[in-house]
């Protein structure tokens, strides 16, 4: 196996709840959720570049619009 590039396409919605969660967890003792160091990089890559492609990250109504994407990402009963 080499070093190609994978691209993972998500909606904006998904990249939002994904980036919330990846922020949390990388504010937990990390090494106690994800048991091989390995890991670390890959998980702080996707966080850094979603936190470049979102700006609804610093918008002043994140809470409301984190809130409305986890809305319309959570499957109907």
């Amino acid at each position: 196996m080499g070093d190609g590039q994978i691209t993972v396409k998500l909606t904006s919605d998904e990249a939002l709840v994904l980036s919330h969660w990846l922020e949390k967890l990388q504010m937990t003792d990390l090494s106690r959720v994800v048991v091989d160091p390995a890991v670390w990089a890959p998980i702080h890559r996707i966080a850094g570049t979603l936190d470049k492609v979102l700006p609804e990250l610093f918008a002043p109504d994140f809470d409301q619009r984190l809130e409305a994407a986890r809305q319309r990402r959570r499957p109907v009963d």
